[in-house]
């Protein structure tokens, strides 16, 4: 037989010995295979240990728990590259779970005259004149929810509509205006309806025009409505412009108010865009704010007079920090800001241009005389991901992170974009899902190092003073007792208050608190282990090692520290939740990792008020869910494990 295969049966014969036990190997040899079974079964350590674990059906459970959140927190960042920690989007905060942004009612699918949205829902029109809402409906803290059409509109033919942030208007076929959703800053309602309700005139508030109320619009003449945060806007062919809502919204409000007559119009975020009746510039009232242009996102831009050379602009479409202007020649150009990771719009073929453009938040998408159809813009929730097999559509319309292709039967092609939240935004509109994820890798990472740090500090002193005894022992308590005695919450509160005054990275402050967590909590553990080699060294096989004249240290770490590791490890389990606990308590309190880097412990705080509690109960459920199953698990795995590698204990119990 050659070297290495009596190595690897020396290697195999060790294996079976220590996992199948040394009875069976004997037997096996002495009498054959199959008279083993006439010998009594002598099983090893390791294979009672894991067969007395695997009788424990709830640690068993608990451990399948505990790998399975581990691989979610771990591997499910991966799947999600478009995260980011530092996300928010004004327009989608608070919003509950739901996955119905993108579910259009089966009735309105094959009969859509048109869809529009500008938050958390989005509202469609059917060729019948039937209104549809679908999404999150609920709006806020107000009670309201938009979703419930109210009767009069249910009851007329409605020709147009359009949604804003909390409120739908819609255009009866009879030119009578309607509107509902939250009314609290002027979204609509006369000011006589006000001062009837005994409310004084507000300043800040552009009312619904009365005349609208009196006698209503030419439908037939209307050009476009459009709604924006807590606005609305009826523009007339012959550029007369209706405008309401909230001021404080639309700082220009004003001087659109005084500035007569339009060609085009809509909202961004902040501001209220124009087109001149000329068509050759973008108009707000204040500081030329988009008097630049691109030709492509990213792009350097132009002052617009030059870009256009003598063409006009047919139309104007914005989002919440831009603007698109198609061209009357087909082309496109750009004004305002784009995210720096935002999709270039594709440049067409010399045959091919533009016939409709659409906006959401932060996507655009168009429509040639092709029938193709491309999106750019923003791409963080898939609005720029068009399907392949979008063909023969004729129109598009978008919500906030959706777009819609319709054909020309009026009947929906497909749809792209954001589906909804599976368990809701926090208040400032970032996935909770997302971050209770990335937030459950920070929290498992800080108390995992936190714990290698204590247990390298705890089972050096603990061995050294066990082993070594005498004044090496006192002193080394001594020690121990110091840092025991320091009130570990406040220290670490202290610590962390003390470092937010610091010029730190993110990443240095959170090596500090892991550092922080691991050299407070070792003595615990150095008790432990010190009493454990206390009993150990009196054993025979150490006597035996000094008699052989084996170092000191060799003793005490190679061959009685691997005695006593069993209950080191059970310790080391029941402290990485200990640790995972402390620093979400820490975060919870302000002082740990700071926001927007994500851990379960800030998030809760982020969830700390009464409203939020109330109101707004996914903020901090499911975190605190996720939070309180892996520790729970991590200390059902940690006693079990005690249990079954101290069989005296389990005895006892």
């Amino acid at each position: 037989m050659s070297k290495n295969k009596q190595a690897s049966s020396k290697k195999s014969g060790w294996l079976s010995r220590f996992f199948n036990g040394g009875g069976n190997q004997l037997a096996d040899d002495m009498l054959g295979k199959d008279a083993s079974a006439e010998v009594e079964v002598i099983v090893s350590p390791m294979r009672q240990v894991i067969n007395n674990f695997l009788e424990r059906k709830l640690a068993v459970g608990a451990l399948v728990l505990l790998i399975v959140m581990f691989l979610i927190m771990f591997i499910g960042p991966l799947f999600m590259p478009k995260y980011k920690d530092s996300y928010t989007e004004v327009t989608q905060q608070s919003m509950a779970p739901n996955m119905r942004l993108m579910s259009v009612p089966k009735e309105l699918r094959g009969d859509i005259k048109m869809i529009d949205g500008y938050g958390s829902f989005s509202v469609g029109l059917s060729n019948a004149g039937k209104v549809y809402v679908w999404g999150s409906t609920q709006i806020g803290t107000t009670g309201v929810d938009i979703g419930v059409i109210p009767e009069e509109v249910q009851n007329t033919r409605i020709a147009m509509v359009a949604a804003g942030i909390d409120h739908i208007v819609a255009i009866g076929e009879d030119g009578k205006v309607y509107c509902w959703g939250s009314n609290s800053l002027g979204q609509y309602g006369t000011l006589a309806e006000a001062e009837a309700a005994g409310k004084a005139a507000n300043p800040n508030i552009a009312y619904f025009p009365q005349e609208l109320a009196d006698n209503g619009v030419d439908v037939a003449n209307v050009k476009k409505l459009t709604c924006g945060y807590q606005a609305s806007a009826i523009l007339m062919n012959d550029g007369t412009l209706y405008l309401w809502g909230n001021k404080l919204t639309y700082a220009n409000m004003d001087l659109f108010l005084a500035a007569g007559k339009v060609y085009d119009i809509d909202f961004t975020l902040n501001y209220i865009v124009g087109l001149n009746n000329k068509r050759t510039s973008i108009y707000t009232g204040s500081r030329d704010l988009y008097n630049t242009v691109r030709t492509n996102v990213g792009s350097p831009g132009k002052k617009i007079s030059e870009y256009l050379n003598g063409r006009k602009i047919d139309a104007i479409t914005a989002t919440n920090t831009s603007v698109c202007l198609l061209l009357d020649d087909g082309s496109l150009c750009f004004s305002g800001d784009f995210p720096l990771d935002a999709t270039k719009a594709p440049e067409l073929s010399a045959d091919e241009d533009y016939v409709q453009i659409v906006g959401g938040s932060y996507h655009y998408s168009g429509l040639t005389n092709k029938g193709n159809v491309y999106s750019w813009g923003s791409n963080a929730l898939d609005q720029t991901e068009v399907p392949d097999d979008v063909t023969g559509a004729q129109k598009l319309y978008t919500g906030a992170f959706q777009t819609y292709a319709v054909d020309e039967n009026d009947v929906l092609l497909d749809k792209w974009g954001l589906k909804g939240y599976l368990f809701g935004t926090d208040n400032r509109g970032a996935d909770i899902f997302q971050r209770i994820i990335n937030g459950g890798k920070m929290t498992m990472t800080v108390g995992a190092v936190a714990v290698i740090i204590s247990s390298l500090i705890g089972i050096l002193v603990g061995c050294v003073s066990g082993y070594f005894g005498g004044r090496v022992d006192v002193f080394l308590m001594r020690v121990a007792e110091i840092f025991s005695a320091i009130p570990f919450l406040p220290f670490a509160m202290i610590l962390s208050a003390v470092m937010s005054h610091m010029v730190l990275s993110e990443t240095m402050r959170i090596f500090i608190i892991m550092c922080i967590l691991g050299v407070l909590t070792w003595p615990g553990l150095a008790r432990l282990v010190r009493g454990q080699v206390l009993l150990a060294r009196e054993s025979e096989y150490v006597t035996a090692a000094k008699s052989m004249g084996v170092k000191e240290s060799v003793i005490a770490f190679k061959h009685i520290l691997p005695n006593v590791m069993s209950v080191i490890l059970v310790t080391l389990m029941l402290d990485f939740g200990t640790c995972m606990l402390t620093e979400s308590s820490l975060s919870y309190l302000g002082f740990g990792v700071a926001y927007p880097r994500p851990t379960w412990g800030n998030m809760l705080n982020g969830a700390n008020n009464e409203t939020i509690i109330n109101a707004y109960w996914w903020q901090w459920v499911f975190t605190s869910i996720f939070l309180a199953v892996t520790t729970i698990c991590i200390n059902i795995v940690g006693d079990a494990l005690r249990d079954v590698l101290d069989p005296k204990a389990s005895v006892e119990k």
